[in-house]
């Protein structure tokens, strides 16, 4: 009789495309059982796990799992738990996210979360108002939310899991205090483990951790949104792609690369996250589009933005319509399509370069709103500094993900100067223009009258 192959135990075998995987895949389809097959193909993760979602070989105390969107960072946690409950009946394992709706909705009862990774009989108990796990062995897990900080100074754990770490509030240092917190409470069993799982941001939390992968406490996987390219839906993934590549935000988010933040810039990444409005935004007082236009016909991008004045009194940053290398005639029928789309009240388009020319540029697209020509008479920097301030006081919020228009604002330096991506913040200054006209103009301020 033939000795049997020995079968990998490294991740992503059962997919590889080589010779040899093939013949393993033909010998399991020998030795198991239609349902024995079946269950390989949906519960063996040690299988069809890629390497950088598999715990490191080497002895670990902490575990970051740095990588993109979409890469699988929640399922290799949940697995992870799941295979340590599975094999430690003393195990007590926290569960820690930025809230604890979060580590509800993600990491216990999400699509990758814990009970989808435990199908059937496997599945532990879920008792969510004792925020508890329990699995038929013993082993337990508990739920943590990160805003409290405060709650992990009396358990002990021996495992944990922390998801969206660089999502976490770093208000007040908060973040690194649930992290520290937590830290303490890891002195069960032998060799107490923290995995930790995240899309990077650059905060104080990301570089405390970072700065111990040198002393080998911390191990790093990191990975990219394109290496789960054989899960994720293709028209997400090209959608991605075709938003995002080349900026730093996509660098960010789907890279899975730590962009740092300019030294100096008026705006950072931290500050834009900050931002981010929710799904329900307030009634409209006054929607502008404002207009940065191009020197030349084929130069540098029309900066094109649509922003909107609320009933709460915040401006809401609603759209990027800018376009690149386009004719007087195609940016012009740009700003008109914008204004058409958002209801716009207001169109403010730069005059400096030609003002006449741009405004009969703009009027022959049939643009059917007032327009307001508008003259630069500081540098474009010393313009963007009050509309930072306002980011800053949080009187602004970005409706959406503005992958190019945030790269020109982190670009912009205080005191002066421009430090890309490209030769001119167009984007940017379109921004300026349009959240001045609604929140710094004379316009954007109810008075009072003497009768």
């Amino acid at each position: 009789m033939a000795k049997a192959r020995s079968i990998p135990s490294r991740g992503n075998w059962l997919r590889r495309d080589s010779p040899e995987a093939e013949a393993d895949r033909a010998e399991l389809g020998r030795l198991l059982t239609a349902h024995e097959l079946a269950a390989l193909g949906s519960y063996y993760w040690e299988g069809w796990a890629r390497d950088a979602q598999l715990p490191p070989e080497q002895l670990w105390r902490t575990w970051l799992i740095c990588a993109g969107r979409g890469f699988g960072k929640t399922r290799a946690g949940a697995e992870w738990v799941r295979d340590v409950a599975r094999n430690d009946p003393a195990a007590r394992i926290a569960l820690v996210g930025a809230s604890l709706t979060e580590v509800r909705n993600v990491m216990v009862e999400g699509d990758s979360g814990v009970l989808a990774a435990a199908p059937g009989a496997l599945a532990p108990l879920f008792e969510p108002s004792l925020r508890k796990l329990t699995w038929e062995n013993g082993a337990t897990a508990w739920l943590y939310s990160a805003n409290e900080p405060e709650v992990l100074r009396g358990p002990q754990h021996s495992h944990a899991w922390c998801d969206e770490i660089a999502k976490w509030d770093s208000a007040g240092d908060r973040a690194l205090a649930a992290w520290n917190n937590l830290q303490l409470t890891m002195r069960l069993g032998e060799r107490p483990r923290v995995l930790a799982t995240t899309t990077p941001r650059t905060n104080a939390l990301m570089r405390h951790i970072l700065a111990r992968v040198p002393t080998g406490e911390v191990v790093v996987a990191r990975g990219k949104t394109t290496d789960n390219k054989h899960v994720l839906p293709g028209d997400y993934l090209a959608s991605m792609i075709e938003q995002f590549e080349g900026s730093s935000f996509g660098r960010q988010e789907l890279a899975g690369e730590m962009v740092d933040a300019v030294e100096g810039a008026l705006w950072s990444r931290a500050l834009l996250e900050n931002c981010r409005a929710g799904s329900e935004l307030p009634r409209p007082l006054r929607i502008v589009v404002a207009v940065d236009p191009p020197v030349s016909a084929r130069g540098d991008a029309c900066g094109i933005v649509v922003a909107m004045l609320g009933a709460d009194g915040v401006s809401y940053v609603r759209a990027d319509c800018s376009v690149e290398k386009a004719t007087p005639e195609r940016w012009a029928r740009a700003v008109s399509d914008a204004a058409a789309a958002w209801q716009a009240d207001r169109v403010v388009a730069e005059g400096n370069q030609g003002g006449q020319m741009v405004a009969s540029v703009l009027r022959a697209a049939n643009i059917s709103v007032p327009l307001k020509l508008v003259h630069a008479s500081r540098g474009k920097v010393a313009r963007a500094e009050p509309v930072a301030a306002l980011y800053e006081s949080g009187r602004v919020r970005h409706a959406g993900l503005f992958a190019k228009l945030e790269d020109q604002l982190c670009g912009l330096m205080a005191g002066g100067g421009y430090e890309g991506p490209g030769r001119s913040p167009d984007r940017a200054d379109a921004l300026v223009w349009a959240l001045s006209e609604l929140m710094l103009g004379k316009s954007a301020r109810p008075r009072v009258r003497r009768i």
